[in-house]
């Protein structure tokens, strides 16, 4: 088996760890635009975001692509074959806890990604909603406490104003 290719995969693994450190800053930085409503600031994280999201796929990718050249060259690996099953047929025990590191270490940190995700997203959810209120309230807009046949809210608009051209 070539030790090339498993070096290959410890680097691309520990690019994949970088990002996703990457990607935790990124979402506190996001999280504290969400709260503090600074939209120049947030629109700055989105767009380092989306560089960030391109190049975590074409880890992946690299990642992927690896894994498939290791299935050719040991038939034991099988596409759905686990990481676990990877670990035990490294060449080296040191190759093997470096991955086994590396693999431990980026399931945390994908969870991390995945929790400040859903933080954000609920904090941009609430935002809009407030938002919205308001809009309605300055524009004299009320909603129904029922829902429309489409499943939206029954909007009712008062006017404010008697308006003749």
């Amino acid at each position: 088996m070539d030790i090339s290719m498993w070096q290959n995969l410890l680097d691309v693994f520990g690019k994949i760890n970088v990002a996703y450190d990457k990607a935790i800053e990124l979402g506190e930085r996001k999280h504290k635009a969400l709260v503090t409503i600074d939209m120049d600031d947030l629109a700055k994280i989105l767009d380092e975001e989306q560089l960030l999201t391109a190049k975590i796929q074409k880890l992946e990718k690299q990642r992927g692509d690896l894994l498939i050249n290791l299935s050719k060259s040991e038939p034991t690996i099988k596409l759905d074959s686990k990481m676990e099953d990877l670990f035990n047929l490294a060449p080296m025990r040191a190759v093997e806890e470096r991955l086994k590191n590396l693999h431990k270490n980026l399931t945390k940190k994908v969870e991390q990604t995945i929790m400040l995700r859903d933080n954000n997203q609920i904090l941009a959810q609430s935002a809009l909603n407030a938002v919205k209120y308001h809009l309605n309230k300055i524009g004299g807009a009320t909603v129904e406490p029922t829902y429309g046949s489409g499943g939206n809210d029954i909007v009712t608009h008062k006017k404010k104003f008697d308006f003749k051209a």
